[in-house]
């Protein structure tokens, strides 16, 4: 299942209450900004988002009371609060939720907007990237897609491999508000073709 890596704090894997509570497109959204730029208020997620204050002031209280997200301490006032992301990767929970109608149709939810959302931020770098970004960030930015034939043990592993890498990469930098930094979004897919065929086994022509 999908998962956004984060550092210092053990994976949270969630029941199907939370990740119920989590598919709605418009709470994805507000954790997805809260991930990629950090700490916001309503208003800010609302002019980012193109949502009303009060939209995302109450999606806000939701995601606070499932443990998404947390009022940032010593930073606003009693009218203008200001929210961050509670640190920490986040697993959409065990396959026996996929055999259950809701915990599919929530996760499919909340899988399709994280995927609109990396297909957003993409297209906007290929559309506006080479007129707004200094060349030091161009050269340090990569687009690559990689096909092979592989079987379903070499991708456990090749992604586990990355998973680690990203993790550890992500404790390194995240939350690193030090000049010269900036919000960076790092994408990884690994996963078969669907309308790809398995290649069968030569001893017994059974696919392996």
């Amino acid at each position: 299942m999908e998962e956004t890596p984060g550092p210092q704090q053990q994976k949270r894997i969630l029941d199907l209450e939370s990740l119920k509570a989590l598919a709605h497109p418009l709470r994805v959204r507000i954790f997805d900004a809260l991930s990629t730029y950090g700490p916001a208020t309503a208003s800010g997620l609302a002019e980012r988002l193109g949502e009303s204050s009060g939209a995302t002031s109450y999606h806000l209280r939701q995601l606070e009371k499932h443990a998404f997200v947390r009022e940032l301490e010593g930073a606003g006032t009693g009218r203008e609060r200001w929210w961050e992301r509670i640190p920490g990767a986040v697993d959409l929970g065990p396959e026996e939720f996929m055999r259950t109608e809701a915990g599919k149709q929530a996760s499919n939810l909340v899988m399709n907007e994280w995927s609109k959302s990396r297909e957003r931020n993409l297209a906007d770098f290929v559309n506006r990237g080479m007129e707004t970004m200094p060349e030091e960030w161009l050269k340090a930015s990569m687009i690559n897609v990689t096909s092979v034939f592989a079987s379903a043990a070499d991708l456990t592993e090749f992604n586990q491999k990355v998973l680690a890498l990203l993790e550890q990469f992500a404790l390194a930098h995240r939350a690193r508000n030090v000049p010269g930094t900036r919000p960076v979004q790092i994408q990884f897919n690994g996963f078969p073709i669907v309308d790809g065929e398995e290649i069968p086994s030569p001893e017994t022509g059974e696919k392996p």
